[in-house]
């Protein structure tokens, strides 16, 4: 994928897909989404090493897209490529999304998903889908106008079975 320039903001923001050399640049989205998600938790708490973070974005099935503005990173994307049983097909789950509160609504979200499309007809994907929590409207609405809503559950179930209850 090639970086390509959006216009339209008080400056160009440009948009790249990272590459195993870019760990310096993902550390940034990690800060950047710690901060947009005011979830340091789990976006800052235990970074992973660069050898982790390389062999990650080395991966096919991992996409992180950042755009950029003035040599910084104002949003970015994660997803994954989730290769399909049924049919020989994929489809593209984006993870996370988000942008800079000061870069909001200037269309970064937007160009973010139109950057991922390509990304998406190369690995034979039928669909990109994402999660939006209820309350977080502007996701819903930008999500929406971009796509056909589809309500369901989001059940998270843990790896070690809880102790029953009784």
């Amino acid at each position: 994928m090639h970086a390509f320039i959006v216009f339209g903001m008080s400056s160009n923001v440009s948009i790249r897909r990272l590459r195993p050399g870019d760990i310096a640049t993902l550390r940034a989205l990690n800060a950047m989404f710690a901060a947009a998600f005011e979830d340091a938790e789990h976006y800052a708490a235990a970074p992973p090493d660069d050898v982790y973070l390389g062999a990650q974005l080395a991966k096919p099935q991992v996409v992180a897209l950042v755009a950029e503005a003035r040599g910084s990173v104002i949003g970015g994307l994660v997803a994954y490529v989730l290769d399909k049983l049924e049919q020989a097909r994929s489809e593209i789950y984006i993870y996370d999304l988000a942008v800079a509160e000061s870069c909001r609504r200037q269309g970064v979200a937007s160009a973010l998903i139109a950057a991922l499309r390509p990304v998406a007809r190369e690995a034979g994907a039928r669909v990109i889908y994402v999660q939006a929590d209820p309350v977080d409207q502007p996701a819903v609405a930008l999500y929406t106008k971009l796509g056909r809503r589809q309500d369901a559950l989001h059940i998270d179930i843990d790896v070690e079975p809880r102790e029953p209850i009784g």
